[in-house]
């Protein structure tokens, strides 16, 4: 596999039941990061991490005994630290120059967690990197755009699709392709407009000028 072929996923500590299934099935290829619990998760699944992440400080005694001796290298750091785990971890993951990014285990638990992890994806999902970075969970996948133009594929198991303006304003969206289309409407921070589209052929393009957009697509 090329370099800029590498795909990463990381594993967060987020409630088990949120992480898909499949996540641990698709293993061909794939380089795995665990976050704190995460790496727990990880080796329950017989997989194991080529890295771990984090403070630690949400494992038992015996689960930490366990990633020691398990995994072969571990970055614990301490719990008072200017970036959260999941900043470390995707920061060690971008100098590995993967092509995607895979976040599982950051929805769901702590809404500050949550919220963190979610707006983090504007520090890193900048007009200069060309690596997708997704957090993914059960019912929905979140991602964060730069102003250009972008095509989205049909997929029946996500059908819902939102766009949330992340800046005060984002400037002339176009959306092509979607059951409520738009035309160069400059949407607000806050604004519902986006909420809750759905694509009415097999791909749709949106695009925009100004501004950051996050895209969730969602499930019932």
């Amino acid at each position: 596999m090329a370099a800029n072929d590498k795909i990463i996923y990381i594993v967060a500590g987020g409630p088990k039941h949120l992480i898909p299934n499949s996540t641990f099935c698709e293993r061909e290829g794939i380089v795995w990061i665990g976050v704190d619990r995460g790496v727990h998760y990880l080796l329950e699944k017989g997989i194991i991490p080529d890295l771990s992440v984090g403070d630690f400080d949400s494992v038992t005694h015996s689960e930490w005994e366990k990633i020691k001796a398990q995994s072969p290298s571990v970055n614990r750091y301490r719990p008072e630290k200017d970036e959260t785990d999941m900043e470390l971890a995707i920061i060690m993951a971008l100098k590995q120059n993967p092509s995607a990014i895979k976040i599982f285990g950051a929805t769901g638990g702590r809404l500050d967690h949550f919220m963190a992890n979610a707006l983090m994806l504007v520090q890193f999902q900048t007009p200069k990197s060309n690596v997708k970075i997704e957090i993914i969970d059960i019912q929905n996948a979140i991602s964060v755009f730069s102003p250009g133009k972008y095509e989205v594929e049909l997929d029946s198991q996500t059908k819902y699709i939102s766009f949330l303006p992340l800046t005060a304003e984002v400037k002339n969206i176009t959306l092509v392709g979607f059951k409520y289309p738009l035309a160069n409407k400059t949407v607000h921070f806050g604004s519902s407009l986006c909420i809750s589209n759905e694509l009415i052929q097999q791909s749709g393009t949106f695009s925009f000028e100004k501004g950051i957009l996050m895209m969730i697509r969602s499930s019932d």
